[in-house]
């Protein structure tokens, strides 16, 4: 009687395991920005503020990255949180009339 005691124990043990591995976490997004050669400095700066809530020597950080490595990633975060920054991000330059492009991968 017993041993069916552990045996249910290690059953039980088994679920649990089963169950952490599909609670894992999920995938996060690196958000992007893509330069390009019109698109002021300052502009970029003040997206990297507004939508990251970057202090601005953080921004400049990652605006100079952009500028000279041809891409900088503003932040990571889960897949619809990077949809909605992407999308705002685009849609803010769009309507100041900067190429400025926006993109997410995932890390």
């Amino acid at each position: 009687m017993r041993a069916g005691g552990n045996m249910a124990k290690f059953k039980d043990d088994s679920l649990l395991e089963a169950e952490k591995v599909k609670l894992k976490p999920p995938p996060m997004y690196k958000v992007m920005l893509l330069n390009d050669d019109y698109t002021p400095m300052e502009f970029v700066v003040l997206v990297l503020q507004k939508f990251f809530s970057m202090t601005r020597e953080k921004a400049t950080q990652v605006m100079l990255m952009v500028h000279r490595e041809g891409m900088g990633v503003c932040g990571v975060y889960p897949k619809d949180i990077a949809a909605s920054k992407v999308q705002q991000v685009s849609a803010y330059a769009k309507k100041h009339q900067h190429p400025l492009q926006c993109v997410m991968e995932e890390t």
